[in-house]
């Protein structure tokens, strides 16, 4: 089988953790006896030094037609001076907008030989953490309206949050049927004593989970899924949530399981063509040092070759192998324990290949 891939290496540690992202694809495909064709699709930081804009019609054109889209990760301070629509995230903005990709699947899964690097006490981790966060990703604060200016002598900035039913209920359906395939249960997190945004977020998803009678519904305010995603995270199963909640939801989630290195996720819309990232940042204060973890990004492949290509079993065995090298004692220095055996980014990268 042939698959044609776009490939945004972005800035900071990106070029770094997709180097190893591909040689695994590599590897699969020779295994597997599929063909991965890689075009190029400068994005971010990179594109403004070469072409002063974050995401060139080019990098777009190249990724609508594309099967799928692997992501690093952009930004960085070295463009924080330049105009707000010209900023590196402007262009994962545009990007996923251009590409319809309304729904960001983020799975929070603590691997059992990283449950000591954990921040939660012992007596939390035990009971297990493995659920989703589902955010809404193309409506919403980051792309309403945006506005500042000075009244009566002082500056006001207002941003404003706003969802239709139709934005709501595709989440929805997409939330129930992921926890259809998992233990059927959705938690709607919203801020419904106060927003009316969320007043309507909430009464349109209980008006879809009607169509799912085997999934259980429940509702939660956002601050306080915030607290009990560090109380008891073994509660959840699914969560959906609007993209500001979304964002730094599914941020919390990822440090609970031990390293926000570790965690993958796809964003896609109607179709099977989707936008696959780490969900980390760029972390420009450690790029070149070969330090940077890349198992975020081939995960992020993994997640790819399932949801996009089909390929069940090819998406197991960079799962295994990644759990393979964790078992053998292999750890990136943000995930670093005592006993364990630190590799930098490259050595972490052929092992999960050589694991294969």
């Amino acid at each position: 089988m042939t698959k044609n891939i776009a490939i945004i290496r972005g800035d900071g540690i990106g070029p770094e953790i997709m180097a190893e992202a591909i040689s695994v694809l590599n590897r699969i495909a020779e295994k597997f006896g599929h063909t991965f064709n890689y075009t190029e699709a400068p994005m971010g930081g990179e594109a403004i030094d070469k072409f002063e804009d974050p995401l060139p019609q080019s990098s777009l054109d190249t990724c609508l037609n594309s099967d799928s889209v692997l992501l690093s990760a952009v930004g960085g301070p070295k463009w924080d001076s330049v105009p707000k629509e010209k900023r590196p995230e402007r262009g994962l903005l545009r990007l996923r907008a251009g590409m319809e990709l309304y729904a960001n699947i983020r799975p929070a899964q603590l691997f059992d030989e990283l449950r000591d690097a954990s921040p939660l006490k012992p007596s939390i981790v035990d009971k297990g953490i493995d659920f989703v966060v589902v955010r809404e990703l193309i409506g919403g604060a980051y792309f309403g309206e945006h506005r500042t200016e000075k009244l009566d002598g002082e500056y006001y900035a207002q941003d404003i949050m706003a969802y239709s039913e139709h934005e709501i209920e595709r989440i929805a359906h997409v939330a129930f049927q992921t926890a259809q395939k998992r233990r059927k249960a959705v938690c709607s997190v919203d801020k419904a004593n106060v927003l009316d945004s969320s007043k309507l977020w909430r009464k349109v998803v209980t008006k879809v989970a009607e169509s799912y009678p085997d999934v259980t519904l429940s509702h939660m305010y956002v601050d306080n899924c915030a607290m009990q995603l560090v109380k008891d995270p073994s509660q959840f199963d699914v969560i959906v949530t609007e993209n500001l909640f979304g964002d730094i939801l599914s941020d919390e989630a990822s440090m609970i399981t031990g390293s926000i290195g570790m965690i993958p996720s796809s964003s896609l819309g109607d179709g099977t063509r989707g936008l696959y990232e780490p969900i980390h940042g760029s972390a420009p204060d450690i790029a070149g040092t070969d330090t940077a973890n890349p198992i975020g990004m081939i995960l992020s492949a993994a997640m790819m070759l399932r949801y996009s290509f089909d390929m069940s079993k090819e998406a197991d065995a960079v799962e295994k192998a990644v759990d393979s090298a964790l078992k053998a004692g292999f750890r990136t220095v943000d995930a670093m324990s005592e006993g364990k055996t630190r590799l930098g980014c490259r050595a972490m990268g052929k092992t999960i290949c050589d694991m294969i």
